[in-house]
């Protein structure tokens, strides 16, 4: 795990790329702080920079950015490829040699077999980049669900890489001028959909998709897309097939070299990881979790209980409000854009790294997978009741109109506002997963000093084929719209903040491939059936708690001892913040475009055929 950036161009010049090169690196230190490296290509139309975390082959022989010996091919790259020895011993019987122990050079030797293609071989978390010197070519890669970061912008000529939107700031060769549409979904869903980012010039490669630079040109391709697929496997082959896949997947994330610790919250999610670990022999194993004493909904006691069941070695960190502000101030410094999501996941990383854990396992996607967000009952719910309501337009937009208008709370808005667009299952779930009404977001962006520039719409994208049942098209609205914008992107960013390695055993390609086969009346059942019934081990007493989504208890904080923090933001808002996320978003914006505007600076570098920086 690591942090990379790079820069191309169509013509080698005469600008030094080393300043820019240097702010950029120097940008992603936190991401990888036990070695640096760069390199420039002969030709002087590449140079990597790459921070690195050391967690497979912690020898020198590990360091990036990597070079084949005869200097044709370079890689800078960000993951882990979980197969890497089963691809080395493929490459080796092909006639490959190898000098490191580690997966970087497996990434190398593939593509010199394999050309594009070689992403389609890789099982694991990846953003890389691939220079061939001989064809003056660079291949831009990012893993199927998009575990991994990769931001670019092309400009005049150029092309400018890297894992955070800040280390593209940092570079000086990105105008610093906000997306109004960016802002706008960001408003509307709490975070910045793929492939935009708040940056007019800066985008996001998107999950699945590669990409080729040649001579100045960028062509972008899609190589994965999650698909559910309507000939399905009998339902009493699917207990089997999911442990089978999970047991597989959760031994291959414990490849490493260094500590691997389990993040634990003391629901199933986190408790199957634990007891499928154990299933696999990994005994003593480290586990983790945040608690909050005096509130409802803390988990601490439930976590404590299942690290007793399994021996596992627990240590709870308890967070209250004070704590909770100490936290949140060096947050602030964290987060790459803003979203409503991160701190949880911040606090843990931190507490975890700082007791000498360097990966820890998540059980993000196991919601979205089996089916355990209310969105599964709700959404269509609500789909098919304004459905039913659409057969009579004047009154639909009618009642629409007038709840948008008077109704008392932000849900009573939304659902005004939902009367107003096309009957279906994405506006349904727009509104569900909703943070701000579209006539509320397009008064935000305005107050930012910018215009919708027309209405933004929604799409279904990343859909082959149709999904055989409105069950797996809510999946695959969570896995691709609030899993991939949202719990990834905050998950990535705010785990290597601290230098930790948070690894999804849930979002594996081969896990997603089996379990995607079981038909969505035996994956979705409720409770997540299939997944206690593939992992027995987990205790009854987990089983049937009530589901509980781990939260830090924002409303009460912003209630209480946060209120002078935010207090700004009620008085200025030119819409209604009633509550913690609203409040939350505006305020994260904020400081977003103040950190933007502030840190730019005079001796920031300008490289011609890369492009230029400009406030906006």
């Amino acid at each position: 795990m690591c942090g990379i950036a790079g820069i191309l161009t169509a013509e080698a010049g005469r600008s030094d790329m080393r300043p820019a090169l240097d702010a950029m690196q120097s940008a992603l230190r936190h991401r990888g702080p036990d070695d640096r490296g760069q390199w420039r290509s002969p030709s002087g139309l590449a140079a990597f920079a790459h921070t690195r975390l050391a967690i497979l082959d912690l020898s020198p022989a590990g360091h990036q950015p990597m070079s084949t010996a005869d200097g044709r091919y370079t890689v800078v790259f960000n993951g882990e490829i979980y197969n890497f020895l089963e691809l080395r011993r493929t490459l080796a019987q092909k006639g490959a040699a190898f000098s490191t122990r580690s997966d970087t050079e497996v990434i190398l030797r593939a593509y010199q077999a394999y050309g594009d293609r070689c992403v389609e071989l890789f099982r694991g978390m990846f953003a890389f980049a691939v220079w061939d010197e001989r064809e003056q070519t660079c291949l831009l890669a990012r893993d199927r669900f998009g575990l991994k970061p990769l931001y670019y912008h092309v400009g005049r000529g150029g092309l400018v890489f890297g894992s955070e939107v800040r280390a593209l700031l940092a570079s000086g060769l990105v105008a610093r001028e906000l997306d109004p549409r960016a802002v706008y979904q960001y408003f509307r869903t709490g975070s910045i959909p793929e492939p935009r980012t708040l940056l007019r010039s800066v985008q996001c490669l998107e999950a699945g998709h590669h990409a080729r630079w040649h001579a100045g040109r960028l062509e972008r391709g899609r190589y994965w897309a999650l698909r559910f697929p309507t000939e399905t496997m009998p339902a009493l082959d699917a207990v089997a097939a999911t442990r089978a896949a999970l047991l597989d997947s959760v031994e291959q994330h414990f490849v490493s070299d260094v500590p691997v610790g389990v993040f634990l919250s003391g629901g199933i999610d986190s408790t199957a990881l634990v007891a499928l670990a154990s299933a696999n022999g990994h005994k003593g194993l480290q586990t983790f979790s945040l608690s909050l004493p005096g509130v409802p909904s803390d988990e601490g006691a439930a976590a404590r209980r299942v690290a007793v069941h399994f021996a596992t070695q627990h240590q709870d960190y308890p967070v209250d409000a004070a704590t909770g502000r100490a936290i949140f101030s060096k947050f602030l410094g964290a987060f790459d854009q803003p979203s409503i999501d991160g701190l949880n996941t911040f606090a843990l990383a931190g507490f975890a790294r700082e007791r000498g854990v360097t990966v820890a396992l998540s059980g993000l996607g196991a919601d979205e997978i089996f089916g355990g967000y209310p969105s599964f009952t709700e959404v269509p719910r609500l789909a098919r009741w304004d459905l039913r309501l659409s057969r009579f337009p004047l009154a639909r937009r009618a009642v629409g109109h007038a709840l948008e208008g008077v109704a008392p709370g932000h849900r009573g808005r939304r659902l005004g506002d939902m009367l107003g667009q096309p009957a279906g299952l994405l506006t349904a779930y727009a509104t569900f997963r909703g943070i701000y009404t579209r006539a509320e977001a397009r008064q935000l962006v305005e107050h930012y000093g910018g215009a919708t520039e027309g209405e933004p719409e929604d799409d279904m994208q990343d859909v082959p084929t149709p999904d055989p049942t409105t069950g797996d098209a809510v999946s695959r609205l969570e896995l691709t719209r609030y899993v991939r914008n949202q719990l990834l992107r905050e998950s990535d960013v705010m785990s290597m903040a601290w230098g930790l390695e948070l690894r999804t055993p849930f979002l594996d390609a081969a896990v997603i491939d089996a379990v995607g086969r079981v038909p969505a009346v035996t994956r979705l059942r409720a409770g997540k059936r299939l997944l206690l019934d593939a992992v027995p081990e987990v205790p009854g007493w987990v089983a049937h708690q009530p589901k509980r989504c781990f939260q830090l208890p924002f409303e009460q904080w912003l209630d209480g001892e946060w209120r002078q923090l935010f207090a700004e933001v009620s008085r200025t808002c030119p819409v209604p913040t009633e509550t913690w996320y609203r409040k939350w978003s505006v305020f994260m914006l904020e400081r977003w475009v103040e950190r933007m505007t502030t840190s730019a600076s005079i001796h920031e570098p300008v490289v011609p055929g890369v492009g230029r920086r400009v406030h906006g």
